[in-house]
């Protein structure tokens, strides 16, 4: 199949996956809701398994697997979190802007070194982030700065974007470097998803069954949906990833951020949503010219 195709379809899924997330998040918290949708999706995962090459097990990538899997996992955690605690309009924009973070990171820390076109790609992100936090009767200019540097209202933002630096790292190296077989590499991630936030659970709340019994039947549904669409993008991602270099596939990818914004925004009525939707058009402007520029 056509790597573009593969990842438009990851991008429509995904925007889906994230619309129901934030639905099923006004009745779970975010811990509940990752440990069940982390074992819900590894039911729909089994099959992958039958493929699964055993003789894989007990090499070095497995383990680099499982060590990406915690900062995903972590990084997921985080995600659900701002998605909970944020409207999806503006906390979804703000995570598109990991490309930029990763790039500014390494010129602070590895002394990489960025041309004119990547500068002018990480202005015009920022220039979207300033846009997206322009408030309906606010005149002062710095009133979206002041909004941003607010720590404590983006901290699960900021930690996301750090997470999902290493753990897209990671994934490269697994997928490019070390040629992990797709069917492999989501089975066996799914997996640690579901032991990770098992035992992040059980530390924190203890009995699961409690909460699981405790879920409605539309709360049971959506997580069903959850499970299906998040299978769904994953999959399509990692096949669009061994057709194309990474860095077409995630331009493509990160559309699911535009759905996600015009969809969610009109079912959940975010404030300002026709600014925020010209925000995230130019955040993935600047994403896409730093990606492939």
């Amino acid at each position: 199949m056509n790597w573009f195709l593969l990842a438009f379809i990851s991008a429509l899924f995904s925007a889906a996956a994230a619309v129901y997330e934030k639905k099923t998040l006004f009745k779970l918290d975010a811990l509940d809701f990752s440990f069940i949708v982390s074992f819900a999706t590894l039911l729909f995962t089994l099959p992958f398994f039958l493929e699964l090459q055993y003789s894989l097990l007990f090499r070095v990538e497995i383990l680099i697997l499982f060590i990406k899997t915690i900062f995903g996992a972590a990084a997921f955690l985080c995600v659900m979190k701002a998605i909970k605690n944020l409207e999806i309009s503006e906390a979804l924009p703000l995570l598109a802007l990991t490309p930029g973070f990763v790039a500014v990171a390494g010129v602070v820390f590895i002394n990489d070194s960025l041309g004119l076109t990547e500068w002018a790609a990480v202005l015009l992100m920022l220039s979207g982030a300033y846009i997206l936090e322009m408030k309906k009767g606010k005149r002062k200019l710095t009133d979206p700065f002041k909004t941003l540097s607010n720590f404590s209202k983006y901290a699960y933002v900021f930690l996301a974007l750090a997470l999902f630096t290493v753990s897209s790292v990671l994934d490269r190296l697994l997928l490019k470097d070390f040629l992990l077989p797709p069917y492999t590499f989501t089975a066996l991630q799914q997996l640690f998803y579901a032991v990770i936030f098992a035992i992040i659970f059980f530390i924190k709340q203890g009995n699961p069954l409690k909460t699981v019994k405790g879920l409605d039947r539309q709360t049971f549904y959506l997580i069903t949906a959850i499970a299906v669409l998040t299978v769904i993008y994953r999959y399509t991602q990692i096949e669009a990833t061994k057709l194309a270099p990474a860095a077409l596939v995630l331009s493509v990818k990160r559309l699911s951020v535009l759905f996600a914004v015009i969809l969610g925004g009109k079912l959940f009525r975010d404030e300002n949503l026709k600014v925020r939707i010209a925000a995230v058009v130019i955040i993935l402007a600047g994403t896409t010219l730093l990606i492939i520029g």
